[in-house]
């Protein structure tokens, strides 16, 4: 036994030391899993190494020593833990939560645990214990909101680093210097030793590696190991942000040799032996964007003799070259897909392959997987078969030719003269693509139309135009047919029971949903669901009916982020935004693991005659989570990359218009200031403290700002002229200034009211009005409400901060609260239906005033100015993050901001003497960063940061403030970038609001 022990402890100082290899896999009768399990049950408690080694029968000496490095390697993982007395358990039995860091640029984080029925936890920035962003941590809870409230918790222990390199600006210091990280997220500078710059000047852009993480107040230390050059040169931005999401560029050695040995051409033994159906006779194209290389996907389609439609789809057979644990295949895996930025494709796989043998060039013959299915005259699969084939696809057709030649009366004569041939093709694809169209929007998919834009760069990447990408009847036969095929095999898999990739998309949370549905109804709208569900055919009737109108952006907006992100699973759940009970990834190999792992299978499957063994069923059924959590990582990094250099090269383009004037529409109201798209999908903000001419207050559910002085308000969806005032190129950001706003139109504020159902009216101020009678003496407005529910100004602001609505009974009432947020149905004093149609004014009665009472000096509702910051999590009635704490009667309405003090305050929100007690404002201290938000919670900060209201759809927590990104919006459903069109499945148009899942170039 002492051997046994000196063994075990040997074996655990090398660990600790970094002497063993503690992620190296050991090969023993007892695996992780059984690890897992044994501690997970209810009867379990922490026992020690030699209990743990009873219980699981480990009799030998090899045993033993495989036995301890497998319980070392679970615990450097996190997935086990070691208490003080040497006693092994799972975190969850130690009140402790592992999972990933999303850290905030304002210094907070979530914890996203790796339990996906976890709730996320929020850390503030004083408990982060040095962990950075996309680390994997432990977390310890410490406090649980009541009711199904937030949780709050500090980080215990930094499992995995993710950040070992950073990208930033140094800062030559002489004997010393600093890295100013590119991610804001990455609070402290990187200290770099005289000995470490590596010749780096002064503001240059550098990689560093970091050597020493942060501990207490001491920063990070690193070493510059590459200079990518000054941050004005031609190029380096892009390099910079290439560096920054670590997107690996060059292939190594080992997988170019790999590549090279794969033939650029096929024999007819390669056809014959592999028992490939032969299509070469069959007329099918491509369809694809002009600079398309990569082109993975072949369609053709043939009216059979009983009148049914047969759609093939044929995709690149990457699998074939691409064999299981390959050097490829390892790097695909790596690297996940290609990314797709402004100047330059990012592949995954090497262009030997993706533009040479796996792509369907015309006249050439490719070896493919196929999906043919068979239509009948109300669109349903009669018959499917998928299968491998060889085609020879007859042209290359691009996007633009066959809109011309499908939409044009008189298409060029030498378009017709080289394609004639095709037409009635086209015409049959366009024929079922509608039709198919048609059917997946009655059955409820939501289509989302958002307006996207290319930027054209000339050879030194410098932006020079920024044009809309169309999406013509050629985009949507290739969606249609796509969708078809992914839907077809996905299904035909689920039932097989083999193991499967699928593309996933939960429904959306509940929470979110209600503010959408609060949040639609102050333009009129109704949703109808059960309970806390709605099906997806609702939303997309929604849709359908703000085509064309001014909302119909922000309402699209708002509905995609009330959505949750589409990912890769190995269990196939439905997708909802598509309306599809099956759904995966089948159409684009060359660019998507995911892809390439079902062309495997589906090639095992079909040669094993539609079944796997019952080992190799195990093997892959282990795999298939890994690989769907990896896919789904490097999906989001490339996304993330795909943003910033868009955001980036659209402010580089404004960087010469500061001046000029320009056209746009309101995109979002926030309570820092409004967001403005132009006509080439530009976005800029247009600053609170820009704005002098009045004090503003920020009504939340409406989207609006309203002028304390002139009663002007500004909302969604109106037309104004604006002049580009900044640019600042180190935060990619475009500040505009107002110059004018259009009058908006009599239609659309009758729209607002015949949407309500009905106009209703109240009193206002209760100022008689000449010729009044009645209960209804006083000023009568137009009011936004549903049928049915109660009206009134904002009552008296309760102990938490909200403020309820006031109706007609006020006698009982002492404090008139803030006119902002209200319950549902209860109409606040600036709600969208007091707006008048001409952009004139609304009663200057003071929010929230009783009946015939005159207003108090200085108790107008207005918000403290906006700082810029994000409100914190819900905290104490006049908590803010590191000014004085204090209790407060009053908490009005949160959501209400102006740049400007209240009247009767000083700056930074305080009361001036002999005034009485600003009411709907949550009071912010001049040194704190935070805000405080009403209600209860925890205690003050110094460091403001403040927790958004959950993570966006698809993980990213919420932005509520301007926080270098200008993009991020303050409701709980609008607070991420706006300008990035975010949607649940990044690139794939069969997803709500994806792109064509294609490369545009």
């Amino acid at each position: 036994m002492q051997q046994r022990l000196n063994l075990f402890k040997e074996m655990v100082i090398g660990y600790e030391y970094g002497e063993a290899q503690p992620n190296k896999k050991v090969t023993t009768m007892v695996t992780e899993q059984d690890i897992l399990n044994f501690m997970h049950e209810n009867a379990y408690k922490p026992m020690t190494y030699q209990e743990l080694e009873k219980h699981f029968g480990i009799d030998s000496a090899s045993e033993f020593k495989d036995f301890v490095k497998l319980l070392n390697d679970l615990e450097q993982s996190g997935h086990v833990l070691r208490t003080r007395n040497d006693r092994y358990g799972v975190p969850e039995r130690m009140n402790l939560i592992r999972g990933r860091l999303q850290a905030h640029p304002k210094g907070f984080g979530f914890l996203i645990p790796d339990d996906r029925d976890h709730p996320d936890v929020y850390i503030h920035a004083n408990d982060m214990n040095t962990a950075m962003n996309n680390d994997i941590i432990l977390v310890r809870v410490t406090s649980k909101g009541a009711a199904g409230g937030k949780l709050e918790g500090e980080v215990d222990r930094v499992v995995t680093r993710a950040n070992t390199r950073i990208v930033g600006t140094f800062q030559n210091h002489e004997s010393y210097g600093f890295v100013v990280p590119d991610d804001k997220r990455v609070q402290r500078d990187i200290f770099i030793p005289k000995n470490a710059f590596l010749g780096a000047a002064d503001g240059q852009k550098v990689v560093v590696n970091i050597v020493q993480y942060p501990e207490g107040r001491a920063a990070a230390q690193g070493e510059v190991i590459e200079i990518l050059g000054h941050k004005d040169d031609p190029g380096v931005d892009i390099l910079s942000i290439i560096r920054k999401f670590q997107l690996p560029e060059a292939f190594s050695e080992e997988v170019i040799s790999e590549a090279e040995s794969v033939p650029d051409s096929i024999t007819e033994e390669e056809i014959l032996s592999q028992k490939r159906r032969d299509l070469r006779g069959k007329r099918i194209v491509t369809i694809d964007g002009e600079d398309a290389k990569d082109l993975d996907d072949a369609v053709n389609v043939e009216r059979l003799p009983n009148g049914n439609y047969l759609l093939g789809v044929h995709i690149a057979d990457v699998s074939y070259y691409v064999t299981e644990n390959s050097a490829l295949d390892r790097e695909a895996y790596n690297r996940g897909c290609s990314v797709y930025l402004v100047d330059r494709v990012i592949p995954m796989l090497p262009h030997r392959l993706s533009n040479g043998i796996c792509s369907l060039n015309p006249q050439v013959d490719r070896l493919t997987m196929s999906c043919e299915m068979e239509f009948d005259a109300e669109l349903n699969v009669v018959r499917h078969d998928i299968f491998t084939s060889v085609i020879k696809t007859s042209e290359r057709m691009t996007y633009n030719n066959v809109r011309k030649l499908l939409t044009e009366e008189e298409p060029d004569a030498e378009l017709l003269e080289r394609y004639g041939y095709l037409v009635d093709d086209f015409k049959l694809m366009e024929e079922l693509a509608m039709k198919l169209r048609n059917r997946r929007i009655q059955r409820g998919a939501i289509d989302f139309d958002f307006q996207e834009s290319k930027i054209i760069v000339d050879k030194d990447g410098t932006p020079v135009d920024i044009v809309k990408r169309e999406r013509s009847i050629a985009e949507m036969i290739i969606e249609e047919f796509m969708l078809a095929a992914n839907e077809t095999v996905a299904e035909h898999f689920h039932w097989l029971k083999v193991p499967f990739l699928y593309r996933i998309h939960e429904d959306p949370d509940a929470e979110k949903l209600a503010h959408f549905m609060e949040f639609i109804t102050n333009f009129g709208y109704v949703v109808r669901g059960r309970g806390n569900t709605v099906h997806p055919r609702a939303l997309q009737s929604l849709l359908e009916e703000i085509k064309g109108t001014k909302e119909e952006t922000v309402i699209s907006t708002v509905m995609l982020r009330s959505m949750k992100q589409a990912r890769y699973d190995s269990n196939s759940i439905g997708h909802f935004g598509l309306a599809a009970e099956f759904y995966s990834h089948f159409t684009s190999p060359i660019r998507r693991y995911p892809d390439l792992i079902i062309h495997r299978v589906i090639r095992e499957v079909l040669e094993n005659g539609n079944a796997l063994t019952d080992k190799r069923s195990e093997y892959l059924r282990g795999r298939m989570d890994d690989i769907a959590e990896q896919s789904s990582q490097r999906e989001r990094v490339a996304v993330d990359a795909e943003r910033e250099t868009d955001a980036l090269k659209k402010a580089e383009f404004m960087l010469d218009k500061v001046g000029e004037e320009f056209e746009g529409i309101i995109s979002s109201v926030t309570s820092f200031g409004i967001f403005v798209e132009l006509e080439n999908t530009v976005e800029g903000l247009i600053r609170l403290s820009d704005m002098t001419d009045d004090y503003y207050h920020y009504h939340e559910m409406q989207h609006a700002l309203i002028g304390e002085r002139t009663s002007k308000i500004y909302r969604i969806g109106d037309e104004v002229k604006v002049r580009v005032g900044r640019v600042n190129m180190d935060e990619k950001t475009i500040d505009f200034e107002m110059v004018d706003m259009k009058p908006r139109s009599n239609k659309f504020s009758m729209l607002d009211r015949s949407k309500s159902g009905g106009q209703k009216k109240r009193v206002a101020g209760g100022r008689p009005v000449k010729g009044g009678r009645g209960k209804d003496r006083g000023r009568v407005r137009d009011v936004l409400v549903k049928p049915g529910t109660a009206v009134g100004a904002a009552g008296a602001a309760d102990a938490t901060g909200a403020s309820e609505g006031g109706g007609t009974k006020r006698r009982r009432r002492k404090k008139k609260g803030a006119s902002g947020e209200a319950p549902l149905g209860i109409t606040p004093a600036a709600a969208p239906g007091d707006m008048p149609s001409e952009g004139g004014s609304v009663t200057q009665e003071a929010p929230g005033a009783g009946r015939g009472r005159k207003r108090r000096k200085g108790g107008n509702p207005a918000a403290a100015p906006d700082t810029g910051r994000e409100n914190g999590p819900v905290t104490e009635s006049g908590e803010d993050g590191g000014g004085r704490r204090r209790k407060r009667k009053g908490g009005g309405a949160e959501g209400e901001a102006s740049v400007t003090p209240a009247p009767g305050t000083e700056p930074g929100g305080k009361r001036r003497k002999g005034d009485g007690p600003t009411r709907g404002v949550s009071l912010r201290g001049e040194s704190g960063e935070g805000g405080g938000q009403g209600g209860r919670g925890r205690r003050g900060r110094g460091a403001g940061d403040g927790a958004a209201s959950g993570r966006e759809s698809g993980g990213a927590r919420t932005e509520s403030t301007y926080s270098g990104n200008w993009a991020s919006s303050v409701n709980a459903l609008t607070k991420t970038v706006r300008g990035d069109r975010h949607t649940p499945d990044g690139r794939d148009p069969s997803e709500p609001g994806g792109r064509r899942g294609r490369p545009r170039r």
